[in-house]
């Protein structure tokens, strides 16, 4: 199949055209046609799948012309919802649509001179757009597509009231397309709520690792990791890397001290001001820097190319995340490499990463490495709770009945 046998305007055609695109991913296959019918949608797929065409194409196609605000995409943070409408205004090139970008963390001027354009397509994060509905500076009642995007993130940080208030403020005859990496119940709730007798495009739904990335896991003493971290870096030849934490504070921390050991990084993450991690993106994505470090804020979403390995300072709390994580490299078949440095007191979140892949992540040691305790030592599991994900929906929310036409 190709683009022009999904019945895409002309318009459309041509700016997919120049952009070198011939084929269709499955998610696009299987999602635009039932939404040129003007079904609700669930679609589920995971990063770079080519979802954000898959929602945005027929999204456009559907508006054709300028008439005001009537389609609104929901991110969960500021640089998908930056990416989001980047890809609407590619393939709306040869349209006559207007875009208004919302999104915390920065000042109102320039988003209230697009919303006084009359956009035509709204791209927003939960927070900031409220912001907007309690000023009056948006309205949301002739919203005819609406679009919540990487959904079971937007659950897991805590968005689900924001969420469902802006649901609520636009008409129930809109169209609703939910995409989500995952399926959790939360999600399923969240769509029997919002969506009307949706169609399915489901790919790749089981969370999995790439088989083009290798995984070594790095058990070592805690006062040791930072210390086994630069060992690894003087020893792996990479290109571009990405250093993952579980904490901002953490990310900063390790940063610093990289630095002082002669480490070029940038550090991206959700309590830099949104300059700064606009330009620690950019200069990653263009080389000018090769280490990135970064809490799970890079882990989803972001369309960054060329990462040839990942670290995981911090050994992810969830197991999904892990997948996530690691993603990040060994993407369009190119060879990657991951890395998990380990303390005894984390090696029960590796049990429920290695039951998630199926297959135990290899232990591995650094060759001349100081280490304090023997490694053999360090795979002996230490008893550790969990952090509970908040999913977004607990027993007591409920909802004040489904959605009719």
């Amino acid at each position: 199949m190709k683009f022009s046998d999904l019945g895409l305007s002309p318009k459309i055609l041509q700016a997919i055209e120049e952009l070198g695109y011939e084929t269709p991913t499955p998610i696009q296959e299987n999602a635009i046609p039932p939404i040129l019918e003007g079904r609700d949608l669930v679609g589920s797929a995971q990063t770079g799948t080519g979802k954000t065409a898959a929602f945005a194409l027929p999204a456009l196609h559907r508006l054709g012309e300028h008439g005001g605000c009537r389609a609104l995409a929901l991110a969960p943070t500021r640089e998908l919802a930056i990416q989001i409408e980047e890809n609407f205004i590619k393939y709306g090139k040869f349209l006559d649509l207007r875009m208004a970008l919302l999104y915390g963390g920065v000042k109102y001027g320039k988003q209230l001179e697009q919303l006084s354009n009359e956009p035509d397509v709204v791209v927003a994060t939960p927070g900031r757009l409220l912001d907007h509905l309690s000023q009056g500076n948006v309205s949301l009642k002739n919203i005819e597509i609406l679009i919540l995007d990487e959904v079971d993130r937007m659950l897991d940080m805590g968005f689900i009231e924001d969420v469902t208030k802006i649901i609520q403020k636009t008409p129930r005859s809109r169209q609703t397309l939910l995409f989500s990496a995952t399926i959790p119940d939360s999600v399923r709730r969240l769509s029997s709520w919002a969506l009307n007798n949706p169609a399915e495009a489901k790919i790749d739904i089981k969370i999995s690792a790439a088989d083009t990335v290798s995984h070594a896991l790095y058990p070592v003493p805690a006062i040791q990791k930072f210390d086994l971290l630069i060992a690894l870096l003087e020893k792996v030849n990479f290109d571009n890397l990405i250093i993952f934490f579980q904490t901002r504070r953490g990310t900063d921390k390790i940063s610093h001290w990289l630095t002082e050991h002669g480490q070029t990084v940038r550090v991206l993450h959700s309590d830099l001001k949104q300059r700064d991690r606009m330009s620690a993106l950019e200069e990653f994505k263009q080389g000018k820097v090769k280490i990135l470090c970064a809490t799970d804020v890079a882990s989803r979403g972001l369309d960054i190319t060329n990462v040839t390995h990942v670290i995981n300072y911090d050994v992810p709390q969830h197991s999904e995340d892990y997948v996530h994580r690691i993603g990040r490299t060994g993407r369009a078949r190119t060879e990657g490499e991951a890395f998990t440095l380990c303390k005894p007191e984390e090696l029960s979140l590796v049990d429920s990463i290695e039951k998630l892949l199926g297959n135990p992540l290899p232990r591995k040691i650094v060759e001349d490495f100081p280490y304090r305790s023997e490694p053999s030592t360090l795979t002996q599991t230490v008893p550790v709770v969990s952090r509970k994900r908040n999913r977004g929906f607990g027993g007591q929310l409920t909802f004040g009945g489904r959605r009719k036409r």
